[in-house]
C-alpha cells in the first residue's frame, strides 16, 4: 500500500532544528548504548514510511492548533519512529520554549520527558486516579497526575494544565497540548549543561510515593547550595547544607526563599543549634528582588526562618542609593534568581554582633 504525506516546512527553522537533531543523532550514535540508540533513530535498512507518514501527519495537526515549534520539532524527530505499538507526546505552547536558545542534549531529554511509552488518549487519562504516575523515555524520569476534575473534563500533569486535550489521534498515539513545560528551565542549567529534569517520586505501582498534595512541591536546595557554591558563597553553602535537614523538616512546604549570603560564614563551625539559627536568620520565607526590597520604607521588617527574628530594612536605597538591611549592606543584589528563590550578596554576615549573643543567651 503506498503512502503519500504532504511536504511543507518553515525553511529557516527546520533548518535550525534540524541541524540540532543531526548533532543528537550522530553524537548518540557515538556514545549511546544501543538500546538508547532505539529511542532516537530506527536503524538504517528498516525504513517505516508509515512512522514517517505519522509524524507529519501529526506536526500538521500541531500547526493547526498553534503549536508550531513542537511540529517543526516533531517533522524530523524520530521519537515517532519508535517500534513501540503506543505513545504519547505532550505538546508545549509556543510561548514558553520559542525564545530559549536549547543545546542539542537538552532538546533530545526534553522531548523525551514530554513523551510516554502508553496509549493515553484524554478519557483514559481522566479515568486514572489523582496521584497516579506516567513512564516516559527518558530513563528514570516519570511524570505524575496532580490534579484530575473528570467534571470539569480538566487535568494536571506535573501541575501543568492540558489546554488542547486530542490533538492528534492515530491508531494507538496520541499527541495533547500542555500549558508549559513539565520543567522550569534556567540559564543556570544550560551554561553548566546539568539536567533540570525533575521527576515524580513513585512507586513500583506507578503511584506518587508521597501525597499528591505534596508532589513536586518545595525548593530545589540542591540547585540553590550549587548556586551558592559556584558564585563565591562556600562558608555560607557549608553552613545550610549543615543544617539543612532541620529546614526541611520544619519548613516542609516552603516553596519561595530570599536568601542573603555574606561572603564569608565565620560561625560554620559553631554548634549545631546556633548555626542553624544564624542560617535561618539569613533566610527569609518570602521571595524579595532586589527592585522589591529597594521599593520598601527605612524600618519596614523582613520575616526569617527564626520565629520572633525579623530583618529591618536599614538604609533606604530611595534616599541613599544605597540599601542596608540590619546595618548590612546588599552589595551583589540578585546574585542567582530563579524559580522559588533568589539570592543577594551581603557584606557581612548578620550574625556578627548582637543578633548571636542573642541566640546564645535563648
Amino acid at each position: 500500500m503506498a503512502f503519500s504525506c504532504p511536504h511543507w516546512w518553515n525553511a529557516t527553522f527546520y533548518l535550525i532544528i534540524s541541524v540540532t537533531l543531526a548533532i543528537i543523532v550522530i553524537s548518540t550514535s557515538f556514545h549511546s548504548k544501543p538500546k538508547t540508540q532505539l529511542l532516537l533513530s530506527p536503524k538504517p535498512d528498516s525504513p517505516n514510511p508509515r512512522g514517517l507518514c505519522l509524524g507529519l501527519n501529526a506536526s500538521r495537526a500541531l500547526r493547526r492548533s498553534g503549536f508550531n515549534v513542537m511540529a517543526s520539532l516533531l517533522e524530523i524527530s524520530p521519537l515517532l519512529l519508535l517500534p513501540s505499538p503506543e505513545l504519547t507526546i505532550f505538546a508545549i505552547q509556543d510561548p514558553p520554549i520559542s525564545n530559549i536558545s536549547f543545546p542539542p542534549w537538552l532538546v533530545r531529554d526534553l522531548l523525551r520527558h514530554h513523551t510516554s511509552p502508553s496509549k493515553l488518549f484524554m478519557e483514559d487519562l481522566l479515568k486514572k486516579p489523582q496521584g497516579s504516575c506516567i513512564s516516559t523515555l527518558l530513563p528514570g524520569k516519570q511524570l505524575a497526575i496532580t490534579k484530575v476534575s473528570g467534571e470539569e473534563g480538566k487535568i494536571e500533569i506535573n501541575r501543568v494544565l492540558i489546554t488542547h486535550p486530542n490533538i492528534f489521534i492515530k491508531g494507538s498515539s496520541s499527541i495533547h497540548g500542555v500549558l508549559g513545560p513539565f520543567v522550569q528551565f534556567d540559564s543556570e542549567d544550560i551554561e553548566l549543561e546539568t539536567n533540570p529534569m525533575e521527576s515524580a517520586i513513585c512507586n513500583s505501582n506507578l503511584s506518587l510515593a508521597a501525597n499528591v498534595n505534596q508532589a513536586l512541591r518545595g525548593l530545589p536546595w540542591v540547585r540553590i547550595l550549587r548556586s551558592l557554591g559556584v558564585n563565591g558563597f562556600v562558608s555560607f553553602a557549608i553552613g545550610l547544607q549543615s543544617v539543612l535537614d532541620g529546614i526541611v523538616k520544619e519548613y516542609g512546604d516552603l516553596n519561595s526563599v530570599t536568601i542573603f549570603a555574606p561572603p564569608e560564614l565565620i560561625y560554620v563551625a559553631s554548634p549545631l543549634p546556633l548555626l542553624e539559627r544564624i542560617v535561618k536568620f539569613h533566610i527569609s520565607p518570602q521571595l524579595f528582588t532586589y527592585r522589591e526590597l529597594a521599593s520598601l520604607p527605612e524600618k519596614a521588617s523582613l520575616m526569617t526562618l527564626v520565629p520572633g527574628q525579623d530583618l529591618v530594612i536599614t538604609k533606604s536605597f530611595e534616599f541613599t542609593g544605597i540599601l542596608a538591611i540590619n546595618n548590612v549592606e546588599i552589595n551583589v543584589p540578585d546574585a542567582i534568581s530563579s524559580k522559588g528563590f533568589v539570592i543577594h550578596g551581603i557584606t557581612r554576615a548578620f550574625g556578627d554582633g548582637e543578633a548571636v549573643t542573642h541566640f546564645q543567651l535563648d
